[in-house]
């Protein structure tokens, strides 16, 4: 929970489907769809766009462990 302003939370929502609006990001869900269609016996885990492999959920946040910040 980040505590914002209602007007900082309208913006963010704003920025956030704007985001997961572009192109890259919509090329990356469809093949999320089309990966965990193929591989049923993935639960629990997430394709990493980076590394090209499935992961856990939890090791495929925040840059490997680096944080956002760090990366790109």
């Amino acid at each position: 929970m980040q505590n914002l302003s209602p007007k900082a939370t309208a913006d963010k929502k704003k920025r956030d489907l704007a985001y997961a609006k572009t192109h890259r990001r919509k090329r990356m869900k469809a093949f999320n769809q089309r990966w965990h269609r193929a591989n049923p016996s993935a639960d629990g885990m997430d394709y990493d766009h980076k590394d090209g492999r499935a992961k856990s959920i939890h090791a495929n946040r925040g840059n490997d462990g680096k944080g956002t910040k760090k990366e790109g």
